[in-house]
């Protein structure tokens, strides 16, 4: 049950915030962007391939963080408004995830193989205990990382996630519909994304024309599957971290969206609460502000990052 005390200081964060709605517009930061970072298609052993943009650090011995994107995007989507000023700072790795961009293909969408493979990657790459910044979905992987690998992973930025989806009525629905919805059309779908996968380039676009990255991104979501990816959310519906949250050792910094809408306020800090010594940063800022709100976010996930960088 929700402590009304957790409801009363989410309340008190969105008040304190400001009730304006901010501005959903690109930002200056990107809206002049021409081309993001290139990558290559890595062999994870025994797994699979996935696109990997790995980023030098600014001296060898810089921080490593690995970038974890949400659900219905990929990880230069998600993430390129904050590239340049992490690099700037840390050796900085991302990827994608099964079943998006170009990520892995397999028979089916597990978050046990999502975990398994940033270690997989890790090795590939000769990190040892990288830092983990996840993102919604990502925030999940991040977590279930931590649980399963606990001596492999240096710290975690969770950034508008949580640590379970279903609690009230309208959600329990949702997901449950969707999971038998998911259920009956499994092989269907698994059958049409690889069709869909088969068409993709070798490589996705990183360059666009003046003033056209809407296109650059359109290419980007192409790339989703719309059946594979109901499949993945059913699966995330079922995640629950609660057992095992409070047992996580490494240091946490939570970014807590508290415009979201898309996943409750109070559900993320009751997430940051449970996890031993997780440090609490505020974005006022929707679901999407990776990107719509960047110039909100991405100071928050600098000042996350070195809290974490800092206790590591």
């Amino acid at each position: 049950m929700t402590d009304p005390k957790l409801e009363l200081t989410a309340r008190d964060l969105n008040a304190t915030n400001g009730a304006r709605r901010r501005s959903r517009r690109l930002s200056a930061r990107i809206s002049r962007l021409t081309e993001v970072p290139a990558g290559s298609m890595v062999e994870l052993p025994g797994r699979g391939s996935t696109y990997v943009v790995d980023l030098p650090g600014p001296t060898p011995d810089a921080p490593t963080v690995f970038l974890l994107h949400g659900a219905a995007t990929t990880a230069m989507l998600n993430w390129f408004p904050s590239l340049k000023e992490l690099n700037e700072r840390y050796r900085v790795v991302l990827f994608d995830q099964r079943w998006h961009g170009h990520g892995i293909r397999s028979g089916n969408f597990d978050l046990d193989d999502c975990a398994d493979d940033v270690i997989a990657l890790a090795d590939v790459l000769e990190v040892p205990r990288p830092i983990l910044a996840g993102y919604s979905m990502g925030g999940i992987t991040a977590q279930l990382t931590a649980h399963r690998h606990p001596d492999r992973v240096g710290g975690l930025v969770l950034c508008a996630t949580t640590y379970r989806f279903q609690e009230k009525w309208r959600e329990r629905a949702f997901h449950r519909t969707l999971a038998a919805l998911a259920a009956t059309t499994a092989e269907f779908s698994w059958r049409r994304a690889a069709l869909k996968s088969s068409r993709l380039p070798e490589l996705p676009a990183n360059t666009w024309p003046v003033g056209r990255m809407d296109r650059w991104a359109m290419g980007e979501m192409r790339s989703l599957s719309g059946w594979a990816l109901a499949q993945a959310i059913a699966v995330l519906g079922r995640f629950d971290s609660s057992p095992w949250l409070p047992n996580l050792k490494v240091p946490t910094a939570v970014v807590i969206t508290t415009h979201d809408r898309a996943l409750p306020v109070y559900r993320q800090l009751e997430m940051a609460k449970m996890i031993p010594g997780a440090e609490i940063f505020l974005a006022p800022a929707g679901h999407a502000a990776c990107v719509l709100e960047a110039d909100v976010f991405v100071p928050v996930l600098l000042e996350a990052c070195r809290s974490v960088v800092d206790r590591v």
